[in-house]
């Protein structure tokens, strides 16, 4: 019998916390068949300003021990001096390397120029432009702007290595790259840590192209299911292209991981790529996919059959439901965040029950 896996579950602000709450139902040991042992932390705006931020490095150290974090989105304030955006406190103390996103074809809803295989961008979660240093020199016409950017060698080959397994894994080819002729030492180290990569698995697809080049050809790419490495600031920008490519970025989650020395995955932190939408806040019309599809993406991670199958029926019933026209309003439907969740859990249970009687045929 398998041991009961422990999931740090993270709360957030106005709609996020309404999305969370929707993800958490179908994670309820009802529908998905086994229980998970949740541990809460208020990540609030109004807990973070209370604790000044301490709430989120007790997150962080619990899901260095569990291995798992559910994240709802939070408020980030833009005034100087306030307490900021957790995200980077969490992938400092977790040691988050790579964030995952997929983009994926939603049924119903159009793509932008027919694209249709999956394509999945592999962000460097660190380093680069973000927390750079930066400072102005000079007065008037004669001011100047500096910023020192940094990447190390550890982290680009946690980027390439996972990628190429993730197209491994997937079926998928390695494709893009940094500007690496523009920027042979900086940029470069990413590239030679692609290279070696494609060496290491040489049965993976690779087809590395500059990143401006990767920009214009996946306007046209419509055939293969691609994987793009990326630096954190080219990854950044990717992924917001990469799902609007089809047409929502409703129909993706997106995943922050540790890695051991070996690169095996160590911490995984799922949620949804958007914010909080406080426009939506009480409303009951917002989308609830990319959060449920962030629950069902850490499942995968728990190697265990039982949760890999509820993964599946997830990720399915969330598919078929939109399918058959159970939508909500960004999508062209009527369906209110609660029915959506409820026709969602209706199909995983239903979809569990089926394999379970036909286990054995």
């Amino acid at each position: 019998m398998s041991s009961i896996k422990s999931v740090v579950v993270m709360k957030g602000d106005q709609t996020g916390q309404e999305l969370l709450d929707e993800a958490l139902r179908v994670l309820d040991p009802n529908v998905i068949g086994f229980d998970i042992d949740f541990q809460y932390f208020d990540l609030s705006l109004e807990n973070r300003r209370k604790t000044n931020n301490q709430v989120v490095h007790e997150a962080a150290r619990a899901m260095k021990r569990t291995g798992f974090g559910l994240k709802a989105a939070t408020i980030t304030p833009e005034a100087k001096g306030d307490i900021g955006s957790p995200n980077a406190i969490l992938r400092k103390e977790i040691d988050g390397k790579v964030i995952i996103r997929t983009g994926r074809r939603i049924p119903g809803v159009r793509p932008v120029a027919g694209t249709y295989s999956p394509i999945s961008v592999i962000r460097m979660a660190v380093g680069d432009a973000y927390g750079a240093e930066e400072w102005r020199e000079g007065d008037g016409l004669e001011e100047v702007a500096f910023r020192t950017e940094k990447i190390d060698r550890k982290t680009c080959r946690a980027v390439a290595e996972f990628a190429f397994r993730h197209a491994k894994k997937t079926n998928a080819k390695v494709f893009g790259g940094p500007k690496y002729t523009v920027s042979p030492v900086y940029e470069g180290m990413l590239k030679e840590e692609m290279d070696e990569a494609s060496k290491r698995y040489p049965e993976v697809r690779y087809e590395p192209q500059l990143i401006d080049a990767t920009y214009a050809l996946l306007i046209n790419n419509s055939g293969d299911p691609l994987v793009i490495p990326a630096l954190n600031r080219d990854g950044d920008c990717l992924s917001d292209l990469v799902l609007q490519l089809f047409g929502s970025i409703a129909g993706s989650e997106s995943i922050l991981m540790g890695f051991d020395e070996k690169f095996n995955t160590q911490v995984v932190m799922a949620e949804a790529p958007h914010g909080t939408a406080p426009s939506l806040f009480g409303k009951n019309i917002a989308n609830p996919m990319a959060m449920i599809l962030a629950g069902a993406s850490l499942l995968t991670y728990f190697n265990d059959p039982k949760a890999s199958a509820s993964s599946r029926a997830i990720y399915e019933a969330v598919i078929e439901s939109v399918r058959e026209g159970v939508r909500t309003a960004d999508l062209g439907g009527s369906a209110t965040t609660t029915e959506f969740t409820n026709e969602v859990i209706s199909k995983v249970q239903t979809k569990l029950e089926v394999w379970s009687t036909l286990q054995g045929f």
